[in-house]
């Protein structure tokens, strides 16, 4: 039988290779991103076709653990893991929604949106987790002193750390942006019994106290294993979003796929799947890529307009896209990789644009966050341009579930979104109980 193995790499190109076990992050030569690497030989030994074989007979399986949409693509994410060490909830295969009346309206034939919200903590990042949780479970069943495992989060990361690492027995420490983060957000951590940090800063300041503290002169502290996207073991679980689309449509091709990013893990994870079934003769082309930001966390956008010459931080400002409300991605050389290499664009959206699309998008039977809103807003505007062509097949990734942003939900409908114009908005209408007002308010609805 063929032994399919994968390890870490320096993602700009230096020499040597690192275990996946091994508690590092960054390349102990130039300091840049690793990447997860697999052995592409190995896995050339199946043809595309038994590879397409073998995925779709797994889908929904109750054979543990390839029911999950990660771990039914085990020989391409983490080969290596025990199966008793798998920490799943049965992550993945969501629903590819055809947006058919949005579609509609803005003129577009073929829009599907990729809700990746319906899963177990109403986030994407749950494709990640179950991959960090599960190596670090191995680790410690190897004897790798790892006694917690922590994030910087704007709110999904740490909620579906939390979960997974709950259902490990694997302690967890959340830092959080103090203020920042929907009130959901915020339950969903201490629900599940993590460690809990809110600090008085943004994002980035997190994620620099958190690198501080998993880290002890110029060795990684193994006592507390990092679980941000610059792990690349979480790259590693987000990659099957890419897989998943193509596999619902039969394995093929979609023309465009939509991404909100902030700190750009999701991008870079999606242009990884889509190249390693390209690298496996599974599809014959990639879709193009399109990055939607929101206008006041913009980084990516601006070092876009300079052709990615240099990287461009900015100070994030608020922003109703809260989870991407960053001003110094940290995947940034992947994400710049994924733009280039697919002809992808980066947009930028302000306030009201993406308020609007995510209502747009609701009164069509969606239940968008503010990010999906910000990925159709920007998809809006391409159309407007003629970039993106009215035959063309366009999905647009949701990264987490609206119910999570219920403050903004409340807010559009109530009018009291800054920079927002509530133009769809839909308050209830309070009356008596006196069936011949209810019945008079009722036809003036309808008329």
């Amino acid at each position: 039988m063929t032994e399919y193995k994968a390890h870490f790499r320096c993602f700009r190109g230096c020499a040597g290779i690192h275990s996946i076990f091994e508690v590092i992050y960054t390349c102990p030569k130039c300091g840049g991103l690793l990447e997860v690497q697999h052995d592409l030989d190995a896995l050339r030994t199946r043809s595309p076709n038994q590879w397409k074989k073998l995925f779709d007979d797994r889908v929904g399986s109750t054979q543990w653990p390839y029911g999950s949409g990660v771990w039914g693509k085990k020989e391409w994410i983490m080969p290596s893991i025990s199966d008793d060490n798998v920490v799943s909830m049965y992550e993945g295969n969501s629903n590819l929604f055809w947006a058919e009346r949005l579609g509609r309206q803005i003129g577009l034939s073929d829009l599907w949106v990729k809700l990746c919200g319906n899963s177990h903590t109403g986030s994407f990042k749950d494709l990640g987790m179950t991959v960090l949780v599960s190596v670090v479970k191995q680790m410690r069943d190897e004897g790798v002193p790892v006694r917690a495992v922590a994030c910087a989060s704007t709110g999904d990361t740490s909620a579906a750390l939390a979960a997974y690492a709950a259902a490990a027995g694997i302690p967890a420490v959340i830092f959080l942006p103090e203020g920042k983060v929907s009130p959901a957000q915020l339950i969903q951590p201490i629900a599940s019994g993590a460690h809990v940090l809110a600090l008085d800063s943004d994002f980035d300041g997190c994620m620099r106290v958190i690198r501080e503290i998993t880290h002890a002169g110029d060795s990684p502290d193994s006592s507390i294993y990092l679980a941000n996207s610059m792990n690349s073991l979480r790259i590693e679980g987000q990659k099957t979003v890419g897989i998943e689309i193509v596999q619902q449509f039969d394995w093929e091709i979609p023309d465009w796929i939509v991404i909100p990013v902030g700190n750009l893990g999701n991008i870079s994870a999606i242009y990884k799947g889509l190249k390693l079934m390209q690298d496996l003769g599974i599809i014959n082309r990639l879709p193009r890529l399109v990055a939607a930001q929101a206008s006041k966390a913009n980084p990516f956008y601006l070092s876009y307009l300079n052709g990615f010459e240099r990287k461009v931080k900015v100070e994030a400002q608020s922003t109703l896209a809260s989870a991407i409300q960053i001003g110094d991605p940290v995947s940034y050389e992947k994400a710049v990789q994924a733009i280039q290499e697919t002809d992808g664009i980066v947009e930028q959206v302000n306030e009201h644009e993406m308020a609007l699309a995510a209502a747009m998008a609701d009164a069509t039977g969606m239940y968008t966050c503010p990010h999906t809103g910000a990925a159709l807003a920007a998809l809006f505007k391409l159309l407007q341009r003629k970039i993106v062509a009215s035959h063309q097949r366009v999905i647009v990734i949701s990264t987490a579930h609206g119910l999570k942003f219920t403050p903004f939900k409340v807010g559009y409908h109530e009018g009291t979104l800054a920079e927002v114009e509530s133009d769809l908005a839909n308050p209830p209408v309070y009356l008596p109980a006196n069936a011949a007002i209810v019945r008079d308010a009722i036809q003036r609805k309808l008329a």
